[in-house]
């Protein structure tokens, strides 16, 4: 056995002069009455920040998991009800600059590896849940695992980014690598079943699978297998590019295809393609080099149906224009939209295609071209990021995110343009690229974007698609304002703002089962005897829904307690293949399949669900729905809803966000809870 180091015994000695510092923390806190709790936690989480950001600091918290709890460092926090915490929330908590919340989340995970391995017996979870969690948690943060702090990283957190990455080491090599790689290979597969535009996180988790089964130093034994697919559709989808050769090898073996060897190579992209909704770099190299030989074959590489191929055939001169532009390796992604507005047919609407043709044109000032630039890159140009949005937008307006923003209605209103009005769409995008300015109008009077005061993201955001990153902040301005000119009316402001901001196939009968100056339920029975009496085919005169409608949701966790409330937009109302009726629904939060608690999950396929639906049995759905729109002309039948379907609802309701918002005469007095926002 080698000798100690005089670096190695120092890390020792200064670790443990650190643990008799915690452990003493530990012990004033279990002292501690319970009101006089929070003031000892500062100097526990002090202490044990310091303790992790040394070797062997996790382990030594780990065999202290215990009595941290025992002594309440999660009293009084969500942590403290380890069986309802949510693994996904972590990515934003490790990315948190707070140094109390990374301490107190890292404590929480340290608490739940103990349970895995037997070490504690908890009362609230069994191993078996916690090693599930923690195989979530490793899965989801894989890229921080492998992969240093960025610069974005190191700047917000400071010395702070060190302290994720050794928790996340510490639980990979207790729980194991190759229990890692399959759960986020299912994730992987389950939010690209959605078909969001943004997929670039996807694709950083792909290469991090490639590289780990690459690196014969990390054991993954059987795992990984399923991820054959995910990463051949980015780095060898066909013959012609199945060892990743690179780009400028790929280019080479094109010139020298034939157009049989061609014709196989585009089936082989476009299957990719479609299979996954990720497009390999390589694909834009040979899609652009198909345009000198023969529109089959551009056809064949898009993947494209009869529908497709027509439009592309009417709109050929177009087309081609927009993959010059549009499509370079870093923009690959413009491929799917392009192949998916083609499908669409919306090309055939008289506005869509000379708008299309102003956008090619469309000279960005200076500001929006310096802001893409800083986001995405200048190469390729930011005039070209834009139009990549743009496709991606028109082909997938149901995959449009609000990011980590909450800008919830800016980003319905683009999605239901892109799928309802796509003409206004692009007029929109238009006036933000080009003016910095966007106009709308509120009950006749004229709103600039450029003179409304700020909107409720605080700060321009940075996480979005190029088409959101441009014209959310100018809509999410206008949004505001036209909140503000609701100020002093009676009722919901969004009565009001929904018709006028979204669009006028928004109904302009409104009904919502909340107070707005209480916060407490209003007449729930009558709202959901409406509710179905507009939207459920049975009660409706069998009326399927024409236009997407606007709506708001209390949004629950899967403790089905009240988060907040969201907006999304109602779809359609059908039957699904096992005959359950469902509502189809858009949720722009970035991913639609949730827990909502009390069994209330959203599915998001396998119940007859489109690309980025998200759908629930009507009376889930109903159960958390506080605000709709209707036409007060067609109403349905309100009195032939059946009281069973209200009861289920209702029970949902009460079990959940409603319980604590019953009005005094139907319960004891609660204090009121906050109202919604307008």
């Amino acid at each position: 056995m080698p000798p100690e180091t005089p670096s190695l015994r120092g890390d020792t000695s200064r670790l443990e002069s650190l643990l008799v510092k915690l452990d003493s923390a530990i012990e004033l806190l279990a002292k501690a009455r319970p009101f006089a709790k929070p003031a000892k936690l500062p100097r526990v989480f002090d202490s044990a920040r310091r303790v992790l950001l040394q070797p062997g600091g996790a382990a030594a918290l780990q065999a202290r998991a215990q009595r941290l709890e025992e002594a309440g460092v999660f009293a009084g926090s969500d942590w403290a009800c380890p069986q309802i915490l949510i693994p996904s929330l972590t990515a934003g908590i490790l990315e948190s600059p707070q140094a109390d919340t990374l301490v107190i989340e890292a404590l929480s995970e340290l608490r739940l590896l103990a349970v895995a391995q037997g070490e504690y017996r908890h009362p609230q979870v069994s191993a078996e849940q916690a090693h599930h969690f923690l195989t979530q948690v490793l899965a989801i943060n894989l890229g921080r695992l492998f992969t240093p702090p960025s610069e974005a990283q190191r700047e917000t957190q400071g010395r702070l980014c060190e302290l994720p990455q050794r928790l996340l080491q510490h639980l990979a090599e207790h729980i194991g690598y190759e229990r890692v790689i399959d759960p986020l290979i299912d994730e992987i597969w389950r939010i690209l079943q959605q078909r969001p535009i943004q997929v670039e996180a996807a694709k950083r988790m792909i290469t991090q699978i490639a590289i780990c089964r690459a690196d014969p130093g990390i054991e993954l034994g059987a795992s990984g297998q399923g991820a054959d697919r995910l990463i051949s559709s980015l780095y060898g989808p066909t013959q012609g590019c199945r060892e990743d050769p690179g780009l400028e090898a790929y280019a080479q073996r094109l010139a020298s295809m034939d157009d049989g060897t061609l014709q196989y190579e585009a089936s082989g992209f476009a299957r990719a393609m479609h299979d996954t909704g990720l497009v390999s770099p390589y694909h834009p190299l040979l899609l652009r080099h198909l345009l000198q030989r023969g529109d089959h074959l551009v056809a064949e590489a898009l993947g494209l149906s009869a529908t497709g191929r027509d439009c592309l055939l009417c709109y050929r001169q177009l087309v081609h224009a927009l993959i010059e532009e549009a499509v370079h390796p870093a923009t690959a992604q413009a491929i799917y939209g392009l192949a998916l507005m083609l499908e669409r047919g919306i090309l055939y609407q008289p506005p869509v295609a000379p708008a299309l043709w102003r956008q090619l044109g469309l000279t960005l000032s200076e500001t929006n071209t310096q802001h893409l630039a800083q986001v995405f890159g200048d190469s390729p140009s930011p005039r070209a990021r834009l139009l990549e949005g743009v496709l991606c937008m028109l082909g997938q307006p149901l995959g449009v995110g609000q990011g980590n923003n909450p800008t919830c209605q800016s980003a319905r209103a683009l999605s239901m343009w892109a799928y309802n009005d796509p003409d206004y769409l692009l007029q929109m995008v238009a006036w933000a690229a080009r003016d910095d300015e966007v106009v709308m109008h509120f009950e006749g009077e004229a709103i600039s974007s450029r003179e409304s005061q700020a909107g409720l993201a605080e700060t321009p955001p940075l996480d979005l698609d190029p088409v959101s990153l441009i014209v959310v902040p100018h809509l999410d301005r206008i949004y505001v304002e036209m909140g503000r000119r609701c100020l002093g009316r009676e009722g919901d402001p969004h009565r009001w703002v929904n018709p006028e901001f979204h669009g006028w196939w928004a109904g302009r009968g409104f009904r919502i089962n909340v107070d707005v100056a209480s916060g407490q339920l209003l007449e729930p029975e009558a709202f959901l005897r409406h509710f179905y009496a507009a939207y459920h085919p049975y009660y409706n005169g069998n009326q399927p829904l024409i236009h997407p409608q606007p709506a708001g949701i209390a949004v629950t966790d899967s403790a089905a307690r009240f988060i907040g409330w969201h907006a999304i937009t109602i779809l359609r109302v059908v039957l699904d293949p096992e005959e359950v009726m469902r509502v189809y629904f858009f949720n722009p939060n970035n991913d639609s399949g949730q827990d909502w608690g009390d069994e209330v999950r959203v599915s998001t396929a396998g119940h007859g669900e489109r690309f980025g639906e998200g759908s629930l049995p009507v009376e889930q759905f109903a159960s958390r729905l506080y605000i709709f729109h209707f036409d007060p002309q067609e109403q349905g039948d309100v009195d032939s809803v059946p009281q069973e379907s209200l009861d289920s609802a209702l029970g949902y309701l009460m079990r959940s966000w409603g319980a604590e918002r019953l009005p005094a005469n139907e319960l004891q007095a609660h204090p009121a809870p906050r109202a919604p926002d307008a």
